[in-house]
């Protein structure tokens, strides 16, 4: 199993930057005066499909050979990489099947079918997601972009580091959300290429800090029934992102639902952009660990802002 290196996700870069934007990295004086130290959000809440999930699906489509995109691509997600492998593959005229639980939020749903990818829905279980995906993938021999379990995705999802180093190079702290490990491998991959100084922290949910406890043990230990505001960090990790996490990443926390939720609806308040309650997760290990990153100039991955603006958990 070959783990990513930081050439690797320098190549992705500049194979994807053609269609990805370079997101603003923002900060925010009471926000810095609140917390004590200095903070500077890589807002890929701008990115197209609003999340870095773009950058990942965008890198591994691109990296197909032209016999595997005549046969299309399939994955199983309940939202923001379904949404981004869907336009990925339109942009590059290709078919994308997406394996979608049907209890997944509507304003998902909806940005799916949006880009055009033909959709199927299955049971809310693991097992029930990669039966449909089989099939499908048996049926028309597309060719499977796991969410965080696939090289090309990790590397993509490792540009947004890359970027936000180019313009914060002296940072103390890299933060970024932990779900299956796709962004956390990338961002740590590129980080300590860059600089083996700079220390890179997870944030997790405690509802689903399977990351944490696999991390913490040297054992991969899957959640069982996470049940959390954090709809995009349900998932494990999977063998790969966890060989990478152990290699690289320096701590992992884990922040309260209602920390996550404060610090989401500070960020809508203060600072005045759309986050998801996933994406506030870099900001509620902070608040709750304040300690550790005071005085710190720390960089902090904002995962995307895809939510339902009917139901806020605020």
């Amino acid at each position: 199993m070959r783990l990513p290196e930081l050439s690797d996700i320098q190549a992705a870069h500049s194979r994807i930057r053609p269609f990805t934007h370079w997101t603003p990295v923002m900060s925010s004086k009471q926000l810095n005066e609140l917390f004590g130290c200095e903070l500077y959000f890589k807002c890929e809440n701008f990115q197209k499909v609003g999340a870095f999930k773009f950058r990942g699906a965008t890198n591994a489509v691109l990296s197909l050979t032209p016999e595997e995109k005549s046969r299309g691509v399939v994955t199983h997600s309940s939202g923001n990489h379904a949404a981004a492998l869907a336009l990925a593959a339109r942009m590059n005229g290709i078919t994308a099947n997406i394996v979608m639980p049907e209890n997944a939020p509507v304003v998902k749903k909806n940005a799916v079918a949006g880009y055009g990818a033909e959709i199927t829905f299955c049971k809310p279980t693991l097992q029930s997601r990669e039966e449909a995906t089989r099939k499908i993938m048996d049926k028309t021999g597309a060719t499977l972009v796991h969410p965080y379990d696939n090289f090309n995705v990790i590397c993509g999802q490792g540009t947004a580091a890359l970027e936000l180093l180019h313009e914060k190079g002296d940072l103390d702290i890299v933060i970024a959300p932990v779900g299956g490990g796709g962004l956390m491998s990338g961002t740590s991959t590129c980080v300590k290429g860059i600089s083996n100084d700079i220390q890179v922290i997870g944030a997790e949910p405690l509802n689903a800090n399977d990351a944490f406890t696999s991390f913490t043990t040297g054992i991969l230990t899957p959640s069982v029934n996470p049940l959390t505001v954090a709809d995009g960090l349900l998932t494990s990790l999977s063998e790969l992102t966890f060989s990478v996490i152990r290699n690289n990443v320096d701590g992992i926390f884990t922040a309260k639902e209602e920390t996550i939720i404060d610090c989401m609806l500070l960020v809508w308040e203060r600072m005045k952009i759309v986050i998801e309650p996933s994406s506030a997760t870099v900001l509620a290990i902070i608040k709750e660990n304040p300690g550790f990153f005071r005085g710190k100039k720390t960089g902090l991955i904002i995962s995307g802002g895809n939510v339902d603006f009917r139901k806020l958990p605020f």
